[in-house]
This record gives structure tokens, C-alpha cells and sequence, in this order.
């Protein structure tokens, strides 16, 4: 089955999906990737091939991927292995 394309519904399936299932990871996309190190609350607003917008306590913020996505295999990812590469806290 071949990818979809980064269209504007596949990135509202992505963000309603990292925001229903994976609020904590957001956050830790927004305080790591973003440098919003004192977020509290974080939302996945959009994911484009070469950044991911997100809500952060009210604030507007881009967080870019280190290369441009092909589609939505590739948004998983490089979602999953920029989660995967946080240091880890006990």
C-alpha cells in the first residue's frame, strides 16, 4: 500500500491523531525540537514536509525536521525517531 501525500487532510489525521494519542510526546517535541523548555501544554497545528507547527501555551511555534518528509510514511517516521532520540528521564 503506497504512502499518502503530506496534503492538508493527512495532516489533520496526523495532528488529531498525535493529539488524541500522544499528548506527552508533543510537549516533549515542543520543549526538546522547539526550545520551549518551560511548555506546558502543546498541540500539533499542522505538519508540513519540512516542519511541524505546534501550539505551545498559546504561542505560535515551528519546529523543522532535518529533512524535507515524502509523505505520511515518512512524517511517522521521522516522528517516531525524533521521540526516540530524546534523552530519556527517570
Amino acid at each position: 500500500m503506497a504512502a499518502d501525500p503530506l496534503t492538508a487532510a493527512v495532516s489533520e489525521r496526523i495532528c488529531k491523531h498525535m493529539n488524541d494519542d500522544h499528548a506527552e510526546a508533543v510537549v516533549a517535541y515542543a520543549r526538546h525540537y522547539g526550545g520551549a523548555s518551560e511548555a506546558r501544554q502543546a498541540r500539533m497545528v499542522a505538519i508540513h514536509a519540512e516542519a511541524m507547527e505546534l501550539e505551545v501555551d498559546g504561542q505560535r511555534l515551528s519546529v523543522p525536521f532535518d529533512h524535507r518528509l515524502s509523505d505520511s510514511d515518512d512524517a511517522h517516521r521521522t516522528l517516531v525517531a525524533m521521540l526516540r532520540s530524546l534523552p530519556q528521564t527517570n
